[in-house]
């Protein structure tokens, strides 16, 4: 398996960024990381989260720039999994920040990281995975995002807190105060209602 992902590596490297083809090559590489079983997964609150953020990495830094992937150091799932174990920990950091009330630097960094995922828009050109899911969030096909609601707040939807939790993430204090409702029944509802739904749109897609 890490023959084959070494060998999708470059052949996706092989096309210009932004090009219809390098966006293809990403998908399936997308594919053959899930399928090889060896990316890290846990029953996290936040790992849907961490993980939106990691395929962002994947795709801004697979090819080029500073920190992009040296297959001579490590494979590429263990690259990932670092990464995305770092991305879990931050989320852990802060929620018991927000929870305690604590004003950090603006999370997950420093004024002096060097991460490449820190303060960039997201890039015009960002993975089919994650425009498609923004994509069927907003055109809801069949309405049942905007459907489900957390009890007693109809306007507070599945599709509301999806739209704002896709990267970059919202911080769950800052949809609190915005929204005026608890960081818990915020959470758990995404955890309960939302998350699902996202899994779902993953498996019908062919990205989980």
């Amino acid at each position: 398996m890490d023959i084959k992902l070494c060998e999708l590596v470059c052949q996706t490297c092989e096309h210009p960024s932004g090009s219809t083809k390098r966006g293809q090559g990403f998908n399936r590489l997308i594919r053959a990381i899930l399928q090889s079983g060896k990316l890290w997964r846990e029953n996290s609150l936040y790992y849907e989260d961490a993980l939106q953020q990691t395929w962002l990495y994947l795709y801004r830094n697979l090819c080029e720039g500073e920190s992009r992937y040296q297959p001579d150091r490590s494979s590429l799932t263990t690259w990932l999994n670092g990464y995305l174990k770092r991305r879990l920990q931050d989320f852990q950091i802060r929620d018991w920040q927000e929870q305690n009330f604590i004003v950090p630097h603006p999370f997950p960094y420093t004024e002096n990281s060097t991460d490449p995922i820190a303060n960039l828009p997201a890039p015009p050109d960002i993975p089919d995975i994650l425009k498609e899911t923004q994509i069927w969030v907003e055109t809801d096909p069949d309405g049942e995002l905007r459907s489900i609601h957390i009890k007693g707040r109809s306007d507070l939807t599945c599709q509301l807190l999806i739209l704002r939790r896709l990267p970059p993430e919202t911080a769950w204090a800052t949809l609190a105060a915005e929204l005026n409702c608890p960081v818990s029944t915020l959470a758990n509802f995404y955890q309960r209602q939302c998350l699902p739904r996202l899994r779902k749109f993953a498996e019908s897609q062919g990205y989980l």
